[in-house]
């Protein structure tokens, strides 16, 4: 269905794509695979018509095909759907999905009818119920993510690129996706599909490719592959030890740095009580919607708690602000590392002291000298891919964006640090320096509350896991009881911890 053969793409200073090559089939899900900065988005791009190669081929069907923007190479059948949506919140199900199509009547004018009609249709296909008159602000995340393939399906496409479409979901609602997929795959669309998470690649996917440094690497069938060969192939090295171990035994008895009591947040968090414990990794595991987030940014003051108490240091708090988390040693680094956590258009030194001020101020001036030298530091730390302290965070991979946001408050926090999703959108790669830079911190006496999705990394990394379950905690795991299978029981079971 589609081929594309020594695509080479250079910006100034950097040669993003050197003689890549890729072929995708009609009714068939290839994976697409590679760290951050392999040029898989540049590629993307190249073939969405957005980017134009400055050598190579590209093929749709037999007819090799020059684009002069994504409009025309969406008119032949291509889109991609991005990690970001393109939708327009306030407008509704069958507005989005015609936004700049709508169908017209006799007379000219916009015909909602016909629209709410077809929309209906596209999304029975897909075998989703969603209201086609409701805001698409009201749905949740997994139905905004159905509306923008419905965008797709007024024409059927030919190939179809996701772009990271599980970095919002999980559980049943990835369950859920992957049903929809295949079902478009035994209707013959070309599937290119690019995750950072390997378990979903062999559990979906029937080939893949792999890209590293811009460079085409190996194209394979999933079904006899290893994740370790996997690996191996995209970061160019071994990583069979992905989850480093802890540097040295964590005390038996571990001092307690912060205890939550009953918090209660509205209907999503119902009296949830947890400790955290100084050099110690506790997960917080659980079902998107279970009020894992929540319960976090309640103890951060993030969240006002309508009824509980948080202890940290010895003071007791019914209500908490963020400005007395962090002044009390709390540091919170959010799921929404480009949203809430980053200033994304502000060098990689502003962003690491923007949570400790203090530390760069020369009376009420800023110090620019030391700001720039405490971010060397860190850069060379924490391994930061970078041209300086002076790089826009905008500019640099997702990986590496976490590792500043991690340094900023790594540096701010000296007694709790919260993660939220920390390797969300992250590179294999980048995944073991973070887990290597997590386990550093535990070494140094910080408590760290760790919330993932992702279950392989609850059990390699945590020593303790809080389990939640529709607003509660069903279960508290240790040591040797912490698998996967207790952690999806708990999850998906209603048992309240003693």
């Amino acid at each position: 269905m589609l081929s594309v053969s020594g695509i080479r793409k250079a910006f100034p200073g950097v040669q993003a794509l050197a003689g890549v090559k890729l072929e995708v089939k009609a009714g068939e899900i290839h994976a697409l695979v590679g760290e951050n900065g392999a040029g898989k988005s540049t590629l993307t791009r190249i073939i969405a018509g957005v980017e134009s190669p400055d050598e190579g081929e590209i093929r749709l069907g037999e007819a090799v095909v020059q684009w002069h923007g994504p409009a025309q190479a969406k008119a032949a059948g291509i889109h991609v759907i991005y990690q970001e949506f393109v939708l327009f919140p306030h407008l509704t199900v069958a507005e989005n999905i015609f936004l700049g199509r709508m169908p017209r009547n006799r007379l000219g004018l916009l015909d909602h009818a016909q629209a709410e009609r077809r929309s209906r249709e596209i999304l029975d296909r897909l075998g989703v119920s969603i209201d086609v008159r409701q805001q698409v602000r009201l749905l949740t995340v997994a139905d905004q993510q159905m509306v923008e393939i419905a965008k797709a399906m007024i024409d059927t496409p030919k190939v179809l690129i996701l772009d990271e479409p599980t970095a919002v979901i999980a559980g049943r609602e990835v369950e859920l996706l992957f049903t929809r997929l295949r079902r478009l795959r035994e209707a013959g669309v070309a599937i290119i599909y690019i995750s950072h998470r390997l378990d979903e690649i062999f559990a979906l996917c029937d080939r893949l490719t792999v890209i590293k440094d811009g460079q085409w690497i190996a194209t394979q069938p999933v079904a006899g592959m290893t994740r370790d060969t996997l690996i191996t192939m995209m970061v160019g090295r071994d990583l069979a030890h992905l989850f480093p171990p802890h540097e040295q035994p964590p005390p038996a008895q571990p001092d307690v740095v912060l205890q939550a009591q009953d918090i209660h947040v509205g209907r999503r968090v119902l009296g949830c009580s947890l400790e955290l414990h100084a050099g110690i990794i506790t997960g917080l595991a659980g079902m998107v919607g279970s009020g894992r987030s929540e319960l976090a940014m309640a103890i951060f003051g993030g969240l006002p708690m309508e009824r509980g108490t948080v202890t940290i240091a010895g003071r007791s708090f019914r209500t908490i602000t963020p400005g007395q988390a962090i002044s009390l040693g709390i540091g919170f680094v959010t799921e929404d590392r480009k949203g809430q956590g980053l200033a994304m258009l502000q060098p990689i030194g502003a962003n690491i002291s923007a949570a400790s001020l203090e530390t760069v101020r020369r009376g009420v001036m800023r110090d620019g000298r030391r700001e720039w030298q405490i971010a060397e530091e860190d850069i060379a730390s924490y391994q930061i891919a970078c041209r300086g302290p002076g790089t826009l965070v905008s500019t640099m991979s997702g990986g590496n964006q976490q590792k500043v946001l991690i340094a900023r408050w790594a540096r701010a926090c000296h007694r709790v640090l919260i993660l939220d999703e920390p390797t969300r959108g992250v590179d294999v790669g980048a995944r073991a320096e973070i887990y290597r830079i997590m386990r550093g911190l535990a070494a140094r006496g910080i408590a760290i509350l760790m919330i993932s999705s992702e279950l392989p990394e609850v059990v390699g990394m945590s020593d303790r896991v809080y389990v939640m379950r529709e607003g509660s905690i069903t279960g508290i795991l240790e040591k040797d009881e912490i698998t996967e299978e207790a952690v999806v029981d708990l999850a998906t079971h209603d048992r309240q911890a003693a």
